[in-house]
């Protein structure tokens, strides 16, 4: 019989153990380095500590530590950590690699270079069939991705973050519906493990390449991959919640002529038009028609950290920044005065069941609006392209 799951665990790398990836490098001090309230009118450094702070605690959560001495990478928690925290440096203009991005790295090149020795989180003697292939090409693809995010800010492309880019092209689907993308995680838990997050993961695959330096992209080998991969995203881009196509126009800003034009100016529409009174958006206005809460509790349905932060990203960085300049203004006024003072993190709900916001599982959906929210904040201008 499967096992049913209290809560949407993550993917799984292997990890590290914690006290060693702690001890390699200092300790950040969240004190030396502020970013100027009057001038972002958002907190970088408090947004730093949250974030920090989450991922010490992840690497340190029991159930996140499994078998071979692993831990588990999560869509909601390390991926947007490992996407913001290189930009956080920057905006408190510090050079060095904190501790816990040195543990999180180091956790995912060994990850990568055990390969098939390393057992998947979720396989199918625990979980029910096709678990371990769902698992194993969840991770392959986070892997690469945060890889190619760090390498992305040195410029050069190391050797791990190419095998785990090589790694991640053996998982895709050839052939059938699916071709171009790769089998997801289902266990209905939204946005990131359920029947739709098979788009999220293959616009994260493309987010990876197109992040990837030393020209990846062109790389004859991997050309095939690559039309299988345009071909499924814009095959698929019609049926999906607005989530992914916020994603997905966040993608092509870094690929150009991923979609047809006319297709991605009807997103950017479709976008705006979900825009709430306040400037936000809401997490479950993006995914409308798609997600129903397992508890029956009714929705969050006001502006979140997370729906405002991907909306945004979407819209600055598409091209069209001129054009969509008054969404654009309110949505980045919306993060910036919706950081919480406190804790420096963006707040956002799940949209499967009702959880307490303040407890360390309630707050993964916060992690992930806190992480979007600083890449929509970086430039809060727009990409001109």
């Amino acid at each position: 019989m499967r096992r049913q799951l209290p809560i949407a665990l993550p993917i799984c790398i292997l990890a590290l153990a914690s006290s060693l990836g702690r001890a390699a490098s200092p300790a950040v001090d969240h004190t030396t380095a502020t970013a100027s309230a009057s001038a972002t009118q958002w907190n970088a450094a408090a947004a730093t500590k949250y974030l920090d702070d989450r991922e010490l605690w992840w690497q340190d959560w029991p159930r996140a530590q499994k078998d071979h001495g692993t831990l588990c990478i999560s869509c909601h928690t390390q991926l947007p950590y490992a996407l913001a925290r290189p930009l956080l440096s920057r905006q408190l203009g510090v050079t060095a690699i904190s501790a816990p991005e040195q543990a999180m790295l180091a956790s995912i090149r060994k990850r990568v270079a055990l390969g098939g020795e390393a057992k998947t989180f979720y396989t199918d003697a625990d979980n029910g069939p096709g678990k371990t292939l769902e698992a194993r090409n969840a991770e392959q693809v986070m892997n690469a991705l945060i890889l190619a995010s760090y390498d992305a800010q040195t410029g050069h492309l190391q050797a791990s973050t190419r095998e785990a880019l090589d790694r991640m092209w053996t998982t895709q689907v050839a052939t059938g519906p699916k071709a171009g993308a790769w089998v997801w995680q289902d266990f209905h838990f939204s946005p990131w493990e359920a029947p739709e997050s098979e788009y999220f993961g293959a616009v994260m695959a493309a987010v990876a390449v197109a992040m990837a330096p030393d020209n990846y992209r062109a790389t004859p080998a991997i050309q095939p991959h690559l039309a299988l991969l345009r071909g499924y995203l814009r095959r698929e881009a019609a049926a999906q919640p607005l989530a992914n196509s916020a994603l997905l126009l966040w993608a092509c800003s870094r690929w150009p002529g991923m979609i047809p034009p006319a297709q991605q100016a009807a997103l950017e529409r479709a976008i705006v038009a979900r825009q709430q009174a306040d400037g936000g958006w809401s997490l479950t206005t993006l995914g409308e028609g798609t997600w129903k809460r397992r508890d029956d509790s009714p929705f969050e349905t006001r502006s979140d950290g997370y729906a405002t932060a991907i909306a945004v990203l979407a819209l600055k960085e598409s091209g069209h920044a001129a054009a969509l300049k008054m969404p654009l203004q309110r949505g980045v006024q919306w993060l910036r005065t919706n950081q919480n003072p406190a804790t420096g993190q963006w707040t956002a709900w799940s949209v499967n069941r009702r959880r307490d916001p303040n407890s360390d599982v309630g707050k993964f959906m916060s992690d992930a609006a806190t992480g979007f929210a600083v890449l929509a904040l970086d430039d809060p201008v727009g990409r001109q392209k």
